[in-house]
């Protein structure tokens, strides 16, 4: 071989070495040919030998944990050549970079892992996820770890989130961003999953058995079957007019429920429905004019409640309680007591709109101004629209449960 073509082999053998060594940034593969005295030595890409030393070798995910001589792993090259004539090597970003690509797979194929809550603050959680640190919002808990605080006080909602540090949970990634480093993992969505598997067994019309789990202000929560629960709304309790589910139900309470809606993982129950509605037959027992004896049940800005019996609940309006004019509620509340029994005579009878009309007995009685009709209805249309409301946020609601075990 000439001169020449030794020149241009070596040139050749030069320009191919330089074009296979990685520039910094590019994340290569390569075999360990050594570990001791601190550092992991790489052979790379047959053309050069990387290090891997000092905080670069920071165990940023546990696939990087017991390397021994022979096995192939990923590394990140920081340093095209070091003092020594070697690539400089980092196991922490090549890490870093594959738990990211972790966490969007894991969001994109909603697998469930495991993480770790580390710490709380007001807003949820902080968890270890593999090598990352994520959130998870309140919003994000399942119902059994959900912090049911009267009043949703802030502090004690921290105090109860406290206590759930060292807690392993099974979570699902709903956001990760490696750019904005931002990772948010969501418990409630693995018991949603849950709840749906087991809801297959289930169709509306169907009647379980539970126990109360939860009172608050808008309805009861039943525990039922296999880890289920579900919502009875307020006007779903009882068929009479109640204040709170309290009045009639407390914590611990066996009861049967009807299934009455299905809302992927939210489950819609009645109790009242397994009975008979009792308007049904009021006036088999009841006639328009008939004088009957009442106790006072409720007194508002609008007139009385009266109770006719057990299931039967009448309106005297303010104008039918006295020939003299009635200013408000405080003059209302000297005439008459709660529990009180009064008679009064039977204006009208509503069986649909479950509503029946009093008069105090020996009262003239006023024909009520459309204002005042206006009034009554729009206060029961407001009632039913915040029911309404309520019941079409199912994922508040789980959030406001207040736990009342009164």
């Amino acid at each position: 071989m000439s001169e020449d073509d030794k020149k241009s082999d070596f040139k050749k053998m030069l320009k191919d070495y330089f074009i296979a060594v990685p520039k910094e940034g590019e994340m290569v593969k390569g075999e360990v040919i050594s570990v001791d005295h601190g550092a992991v030595r790489l052979d790379v890409n047959g053309v050069t030998t990387g290090i891997v030393r000092g905080q670069e070798l920071f165990n940023e995910s546990s696939e990087y944990a017991n390397i021994k001589v022979g096995d192939i792993v990923e590394a990140t090259v920081v340093e095209q050549e070091n003092e020594n004539g070697e690539v400089e090597l980092s196991f922490r970003i090549a890490g870093h970079q594959r738990v990211w690509n972790k966490m969007e797979e894991y969001k994109k194929d909603e697998i469930t892992i495991p993480a770790k809550v580390i710490s709380a603050n007001k807003g949820g959680l902080m968890v270890k996820v593999d090598a990352l640190v994520g959130f998870m919002p309140v919003s994000q808990l399942n119902p059994d770890h959900y912090p049911r605080v009267p009043g949703g006080d802030k502090n004690r909602i921290l105090e109860k989130l406290k206590e759930l540090i060292g807690t392993e949970m099974e979570v699902k990634v709903i956001d990760a961003d490696k750019k904005e480093e931002k990772l948010i993992v969501s418990e409630k969505a693995v018991w949603e999953d849950e709840q749906k598997s087991v809801l297959e067994s289930y169709n509306i019309g169907d009647v379980v058995e539970g126990e109360v789990s939860a009172l608050t202000s808008f309805g009861a929560f039943i525990k039922f079957g296999e880890g289920l629960e579900g919502l009875v709304h307020i006007s779903e309790i009882v068929w009479q007019r109640i204040d709170h589910p309290k009045d009639v139900l407390k914590v611990g309470d066996k009861v049967k429920a009807q299934i009455i809606d299905l809302n992927k993982s939210k489950i819609y129950l009645s109790i009242k429905r397994l009975v008979d509605d009792p308007w049904k037959g009021v006036k088999d027992k009841y006639k328009v004019g008939q004088i009957v004896e009442g106790e006072i049940h409720k007194i508002e800005p609008f007139g009385l409640m009266v109770k006719l019996d057990e299931d039967i609940h009448g309106l005297a309006h303010i104008s039918e309680l006295s020939d003299s004019n009635i200013r408000d509620v405080s003059d209302l509340e000297k005439m008459f007591d709660i529990g009180e029994k009064r008679k009064f005579e039977i204006m009208n009878i509503e069986p649909a709109e479950h509503r029946l009309g009093l008069k105090l007995e020996g009262i003239k009685g006023k024909e009520k101004p459309d204002s005042d009709t206006e009034k009554i209805e729009k206060k029961e249309e407001n009632n039913t629209e915040e029911s309404n409301k309520e019941e079409k946020e199912p994922a508040k609601e789980t959030e406001d449960k207040e736990g009342d075990n009164k």
